[in-house]
């Protein structure tokens, strides 16, 4: 299976890792991820109440000051728009998100 490959202005290949997944039940809401996308590929949305989803009461995240009842979290609202620079998971402070090189 031929995967998708760049090239960078040198003639160098590489291979773009895309955003397949976000996780959001690690998601903060902190947004970075969003302010250094290229593409429109994320969303605020609230936290889903999904009892899989949702934080325990020992969470380490669950440490500050907002009910998460009301917590907002990220969502691909896009990901076929990804360019594959990776540059949300570099930036997030939890590695919310799951990246795989695709098929052409």
């Amino acid at each position: 299976m031929t995967m998708i490959v760049g090239r960078t202005r040198g003639g160098t290949e590489w291979t773009p890792a895309f955003v397949t997944e976000l996780g959001q039940a690690k998601c903060i809401g902190c947004g970075r991820c969003y302010k250094v996308c290229p593409r429109d590929v994320f969303t605020l949305v609230d936290r889903s109440l999904d009892p899989e989803q949702a934080f325990d009461d020992d969470d380490d995240f669950d440490d500050d000051d907002f009910s998460d009842d009301t917590a907002k979290v990220m969502s691909l609202s896009d990901p076929m728009d990804c360019i594959g620079c990776g540059a949300c998971y570099r930036v997030c402070p939890n590695q919310c998100m799951s990246h795989a090189p695709q098929p052409v």
